[in-house]
């Protein structure tokens, strides 16, 4: 059996650099070009005819670069490795762009998801790997010809926090009715963890134009660490409002967890009435210019072991299923 031929794209160096150490192997090289007028190209530098290939690129838009540049990117760089003979192609986009938008909220909305999935389909992609989706549904039902793997951090988190709170009275939040599903998938690996009961809360959310509204807070969690998750972190608006209702509801202190963290220098979310801490994946790099108390807010949990697993698996033919949590 080959070893798994894993490319990263020069955005994601750095998180590919990660999965290889766990992988063993060093990363594939390949060469990326600017052209006059933003055009580019890149391609691989090593033989792929016949190999099954993989490629690490997170879609998340930043200072450097768009989503939309990422994208495509991707998407063109996917279609030089199947041009090359490549027998399988898989993109693994640990932030998948537009996922949000998977629904009609609006006469004539768009369904982004849907065409995402579309574009990836147009370039032959034969499997897409990602993280923390917004809505697995809608993910995995938009996909008809590539094989989709969509990876929940619940254990990773879960693991992490249990010796910090195994002293603790705790409580999982869940921010919206639309994460109800991941906070519980959540608290039962935690409860799995602590061999103990862990409490549950639920915030109501409303969000038109832009606007977010509703009070509604259901649970009990007075004396406890609420830990408050989300599938990402930006504006701060949604775990803002979860944070002022878990206090109003005497909670100890507040736990904000989120596999994607966008959130940028001068968030509100760091102020003192933000959660006692943030943590976040390294799907996304930190922004740039985070003053010293914000880094110290923040607590970053690598996912790249788990996608390192999951491609191995993939590379072997073993199940990756006992790599995840399931409700």
């Amino acid at each position: 059996m080959d070893t798994p031929l894993v490319f990263a794209l020069n955005a994601s160096r750095d998180f590919g650099e990660a999965v290889a150490i766990n992988l063993g192997s060093p990363l594939a090289q390949h060469e990326e070009r600017e052209f006059e007028g933003g055009e580019h190209k890149a391609r691989p530098l090593e033989e792929v005819s016949g190999r099954d290939v993989y490629v690490i690129h997170s879609l998340h838009g930043d200072a450097r670069a768009s989503a939309n540049d990422k994208l495509v990117r991707l998407l063109f760089f996917i279609g030089a490795l199947k041009d090359a003979g490549a027998r399988s192609v898989t993109a693994t986009a640990p932030y998948l762009a537009y996922s949000r938008k998977d629904r009609r909220t609006k006469p004539r909305d768009p369904v982004s998801s849907r065409y995402i999935a579309a574009l990836f389909e147009a370039v032959a992609t034969d499997r897409l790997i990602t993280l923390e989706v917004h809505n697995i549904s809608a993910f995995e039902n938009a996909f008809r010809k590539c094989r989709t793997q969509h990876l929940s951090l619940a254990r990773i988190f879960a693991e992490d926090l249990a010796a910090r709170v195994a002293d603790e009275a705790v409580a999982v939040v869940s921010p919206d009715a639309g994460g109800n599903k991941r906070a519980e998938l959540f608290r039962h690996e935690l409860e799995h963890m602590l061999g103990r009961p862990v409490g549950k809360a639920i915030m109501d959310k409303h969000r038109s134009e832009g606007v977010v509204s509703g009070e509604l807070f259901a649970g009990e969690i007075a004396g406890c660490t609420a830990l408050i998750i989300d599938d990402i972190i930006s504006s701060g608006t949604t775990i803002m409002r979860a944070c002022a209702a878990a206090r109003s509801g005497k909670a100890q202190r507040v736990i904000a967890i989120a596999a994607h963290a966008m959130v940028t220098p001068g968030a509100p979310i760091f102020n003192d009435d933000g959660p006692d801490e943030i943590i976040v994946s390294d799907s996304i790099p930190l922004a740039e210019k985070l003053a010293d108390h914000e880094h110290a807010k923040l607590r970053v949990i690598t996912a790249a072991p788990l996608v390192a697993d999951v491609i191995m698996r993939f590379n072997t033919g073993e199940p990756v299923s006992e790599l995840l949590p399931y409700d």
